[in-house]
């Protein structure tokens, strides 16, 4: 019977987790970032999934030949992922192994179901001797400004758009102060509005998973690329490593990364399928 862990009981999974893998399952074992796993043993698990607290996806963990497991997840999936999937908005299940055993696996799992799939990079960017970056060069209508600020000081309420930047945060944190404690964060402003943003979504360790976005009637003014160096010039002057993890199919995103120095470290494979 599969069975979901109290969050108290996640560092029971630690030793599920395959290297490198992603740092998204790593930070919410550690009670970094919010999520749930279920497991396939409460008490000694051997094979889970965890549900990343931004809705983006689940993570399979541990064991892929677990038989039991395997046969049981189909049913877990029908009878509580999905109405619960579908009471926050989403409407695709979207299936991510911690390692590359589980890619066929899944296949086996969810052949019954119409599968569709897609590819994802992951790239590092950390300290090292001959780093050398020149600032990109943007519009002076924009201004780059820290997080903290925008959080903490927009007392009198300057900026219209806060929200959009709050709503960036709780997608990943539980709250402003555990990313405040824990994550770095940039803003473009332009006349006084957050046009583009780039932020710590997931940490372990030094290890800070980057979330970036730029409102789409901004976008191909080199917004990302600025904002990025900003987030990245703060990790390595503080011998933090920044992580950037994208889909394959995202050419502006894989551009912004390489040009800014990310080095690919590996691949992995998701697979989808309409709840």
């Amino acid at each position: 019977m599969i069975l979901e862990l109290n969050h108290t009981e996640f560092y029971k999974c630690r030793n599920l987790l395959a290297e490198p893998g992603q740092i998204e399952a790593k930070a919410i074992i550690e009670g970094m970032n919010p999520g749930r796993i279920w497991v396939d043993n409460i008490d000694n698990p051997t094979t889970g999934f965890i549900w990343l607290g931004n809705h983006d996806g689940f993570i399979f963990i541990g064991n892929e030949e677990n038989n039991r497991f395997n046969t049981e997840i189909n049913y877990l999936i029908d009878k509580v992922i999905i109405p619960e999937a579908k009471k926050v908005g989403l409407t695709w299940f979207e299936a991510i192994g911690n390692h590359q055993k589980w890619d066929q696996t899944l296949k086996k799992i969810f052949e019954h179901r119409k599968l569709g799939n897609w590819n994802q990079r992951v790239y590092m960017l950390q300290k090292r001797n001959g780093n050398v970056f020149k600032e990109p060069a943007v519009s002076r209508d924009y201004q780059i400004v820290k997080m903290r600020d925008v959080l903490l000081e927009d007392r009198k309420q300057l900026i219209k758009n806060t929200t959009f930047l709050q709503s960036k945060i709780k997608e990943f944190w539980p709250s402003y102060e555990e990313f405040l404690m824990n994550g770095i964060g940039y803003c473009v402003l332009y006349k006084n509005e957050i046009v583009s943003i780039c932020f710590t979504g997931f940490v372990v360790g030094n290890v800070h998973c980057v979330d970036i976005e730029t409102l789409k009637e901004h976008r191909g003014k080199n917004l990302a690329k600025k904002v990025a160096f900003a987030f990245i010039k703060e990790c390595l002057e503080s011998n933090l490593v920044a992580y950037w993890d994208c889909m394959e199919s995202n050419k502006p995103s894989i551009a912004v990364a390489e040009n800014l120095g990310f080095e690919l470290v590996f691949n992995y494979t998701g697979y989808e399928f309409q709840m």
